[in-house]
């Protein structure tokens, strides 16, 4: 069972998550990072509340609002955010008897001082819910997912119902963990170096050449992804360097390249021969492109502080695989990254297809005549695919290419013919990815 200062992490990272709008991947893995010397019953018991909680928050609120005098926006945040870890306990953990949540929630309350006079606040709201937790409805599908609506609406306008029905529900999914050998280790040398160690492995789906793994606590810190012996990388992101198809003394520029899975890829693909250029505009996160590269053993990589936006002049017709993965609305991987469908917006999303059009605008012209263009996404809006697509053709000198003899089979399809995928989850066994070739003509 966790302690108290567990759950004091746990509320420290809510409140910088939800509160602050701080990435909630970046946030929960550095306490992970932070805390690794915790035991491993600790770590996963941080990473599950505080994922689970941020995911659910939506069906959480409406919950604590059923029971409480005060509306959840006018609670004081570490309140709010005491309520939320300790309901998401009692609706979604069984592991944890209902009387524990609450004798916690209330030593967490009187922690942080200046609150304690409202821990009977919080006790009689906990203990409503226990009582009340079978009997509770929920008014839509917004709320029962918390999903807001206006995703919902777009992926029913984009999809239809029955799509959209499968994607709400893989948001209730536990999204796998894909990790792909680094370049010269064999698949089946990876797999039993991982049992060895107590993991769990099965092959990966679509007949990757990639594992599934469960068991391994702390990545990070694992002796063979220190060694460059794997990477963790879903099947959607690998489907890239498969499209792009590198030949072997090629120079690959991955424009929007951190942390560098795919640039990664690519130079594999190539046997450790050419060249691949990954940039970024981010000093920090060029740092930690460099740090893969090194840890790979491969010496065909590069990486470069750049902003994609500005325009290169030297790179003008000399690229043979140019890599657009853009930032993006990221609805593909909400799974793994909940707190994007709160902090998404339809007009954000709009100024994204604006960003990601001045960056192609910039970078189109770095491809050499009969040269390849991969443009993806890990998002779902057709506005950002499809239709980006669509314009490049329109106003550059590109044509789309078939992509299905290098997709896996199960994969084929009549839109791969044409040159595009767009992968959906709760449909497609990974992430939700757009991915497009497009070839130079001139």
């Amino acid at each position: 069972m966790a302690d108290i200062n567990t759950r004091e992490i746990i509320l420290s990272i809510l409140v910088e998550v939800l509160e602050k709008g701080s990435p909630s991947h970046v946030i929960v893995n550095g306490a992970l990072d932070k805390y690794g010397y915790f035991p491993r019953q600790d770590r996963s018991f941080i990473k599950r509340i505080c994922e689970g909680t941020i995911e659910y928050k939506m069906r959480i609120d409406h919950v604590i609002g059923l029971y409480s005098k005060t509306p959840v926006v006018k609670m004081k945040p570490e309140i709010r955010n005491i309520l939320r870890l300790s309901v998401y306990q009692i609706l979604f953990m069984d592991s944890v008897p209902d009387y524990s949540v609450c004798n916690e929630a209330v030593k967490l309350t009187v922690s942080t001082k200046k609150y304690r006079n409202l821990k009977g606040f919080v006790n009689g709201v906990l203990r409503t819910v226990c009582r009340e937790k079978d009997s509770i409805s929920y008014p839509d599908d917004s709320v029962y997912y918390s999903m807001p609506q206006w995703i919902i609406d777009q992926w029913t306008t984009q999809y239809g119902k029955e799509a959209r029905d499968s994607m709400l529900k893989a948001q209730e999914e536990v999204p796998k963990t894909i990790i792909r050998p680094g370049y010269g280790v064999k698949l089946s040398d990876l797999k039993k170096e991982l049992e060895e160690e107590g993991v769990k492995v099965c092959k990966a789906p679509y007949n990757m050449n990639a594992l599934e793994i469960s068991g391994l606590d702390n990545i990070g810190l694992n002796k063979g992804f220190l060694k460059g012996r794997f990477y963790i990388q879903d099947i959607s992101s690998m489907l890239v360097g498969l499209v792009a198809d590198p030949k072997e003394g090629d120079l690959c520029l991955d424009v929007c390249a951190s942390p560098g899975g795919k640039s990664l890829h690519l130079a594999s693909l190539m046997n450790n021969t050419g060249l691949v250029i990954a940039r970024d505009k981010n000093e920090n996160k060029v740092d930690l492109l460099k740090e893969n590269f090194i840890r790979s053993g491969l010496s065909n990589l590069r990486a470069e502080c750049f902003d994609a936006t500005v325009y290169d002049e030297s790179m003008r017709g000399k690229v043979d695989v140019l890599i657009c993965d853009l930032p993006c609305s990221g609805l593909g991987v909400i799974r793994r990254k909940p707190d994007i469908k709160y902090n998404m917006t339809i007009e954000l999303q709009q100024r994204l297809v604006d960003l990601q059009r001045k960056i192609i605008s910039n970078v189109e012209s770095y491809v050499k005549t009969n040269g390849k263009l991969i443009y993806s996404t890990c998002t779902t809006n057709v506005e950002e695919n499809m239709n980006n697509i669509k314009w490049i053709c329109d106003n550059y000198p590109y044509r789309l290419e078939s992509i299905n003899k290098v997709l896996p089979e199960d994969l084929r399809c009549e839109t791969g013919e044409k040159g595009y995928i767009q992968l959906i989850p709760g449909i497609n066994k990974c992430d939700g990815f757009f991915i497009c070739k497009l070839l130079r003509i001139v």
